[in-house]
């Protein structure tokens, strides 16, 4: 039997040849001698080998050499088959290059790819400050995911969506100030009542234990001093003079119950888990839910890197630092730290 092309590009059998095997032979070979040309097809000999052994012992393609091979019986009479000419292997054509114009196509096909990845599934960040130690450390570079808790799309129901959950470490744009980017810990989802009492988180009555908090109080230092704003929150109004913000000055009696304060819906708090030096929730309010960006997965690079390094941001200042990093990446880097998953 012969072959024909269907109009969708699909091979058909109809009957009438002896050429089917082999002619899809030479297709398969040669589109595997085409791939070998990529570097993105890596284990070329295995899958060739594995086509070539499949087409070259199938049944059919034995039975049709043995029908070319020369003299036959058919019911007792001696017949001579036509001998077909041998066709052009594989082999015996001239290898195909790939051309300068098909490279560059490659080269940007994969700058794209890359480009989208980084823009709507992946982003990397460095955390700058010690808001989320010891969760996080200054210098930690994290990727973060952009898909998980991303705002659920109807045309993208198959993409892996899901609530923003208590306890998650999230990535968000902080209110108020849209190009400044956060990483704090969700603390309360909608509905939910919080307080503070001595720097302890009660969630809906309840004391919560969060080993992953790092709780500090000094009072030999200002900073690490009892501060009822900050520890009994949110028992002190808000006010500039407590470090919060104008606007959360305002706002914050509108959610207060009692001695709790409760999350209204399509918001979240957000606290940090280093809570006495971190500028978070109490001071600004609840994190809308469009401004939130995604979660760090893992640290891929840690680099100890100064406490004041966020303050400074001169050229000079910053290509000193980059100098220190090219000279010390390998003593300074924090090894233990690489590929730590976030929790």
């Amino acid at each position: 039997m012969t072959t024909k092309r269907t109009g969708n590009g699909n091979c058909a059998l109809a009957p009438g040849g002896r050429h089917f095997v082999r002619s899809w032979t030479l297709r398969v070979t040669a589109k595997i001698s085409k791939l070998r040309s990529y570097p993105l097809f890596p284990f070329y000999p295995r899958y060739a080998l594995f086509f070539g052994l499949d087409f070259a012992t199938s049944p059919g393609r034995v039975h049709l050499d043995e029908q070319q091979s020369g003299d036959r019986r058919v019911d007792g009479l001696e017949t001579k088959l036509p001998v077909n000419e041998p066709e052009e292997t594989a082999a015996e054509q001239p290898a195909e290059t790939e051309t300068l114009l098909e490279s560059i196509a490659s080269i940007c096909t994969i700058l794209a790819m890359g480009l989208f990845a980084m823009s709507f599934v992946f982003q990397n960040f460095e955390i700058p400050s010690g808001s989320m130690m010891d969760t996080l450390l200054i210098g930690d570079h994290v990727l973060v995911d952009r898909v998980t808790l991303a705002p659920e799309t109807k045309w993208a129901k198959f993409m892996h969506y899901r609530d923003i959950k208590r306890g998650d470490i999230i990535v968000f744009l902080k209110p108020g100030e849209p190009d400044l980017f956060l990483v704090k810990r969700a603390i309360g989802i909608p509905g939910d009542h919080i307080h503070l009492r001595h720097g302890v988180v009660y969630l809906n009555g309840v004391a919560q234990n969060e080993p992953q908090a790092r709780q500090v109080q000094d009072d030999s230092d200002p900073q690490d001093a009892y501060t009822p704003f900050r520890d009994d929150f949110p028992s002190i109004p808000a006010s500039p003079d407590q470090g919060a913000t104008e606007s959360w000055s305002v706002d914050m009696p509108n959610y207060v119950q009692g001695d709790d304060i409760v999350v209204p819906p399509g918001r979240v708090f957000a606290m940090g888990d280093n809570r006495t030096h971190s500028l978070d929730g109490r001071y600004w309010g609840f994190v809308p839910r469009e401004n939130i960006v995604g979660r760090p997965l893992f640290v891929y690079w840690s680099f100890e890197t100064p406490a004041d390094q966020i303050d400074k941001q001169t050229v000079g200042e910053r290509v000193g630092f980059f100098g220190h990093t090219m000279l010390h990446i390998f003593d300074e880097t924090r090894w233990k730290r690489t590929l730590h998953l976030i929790r």
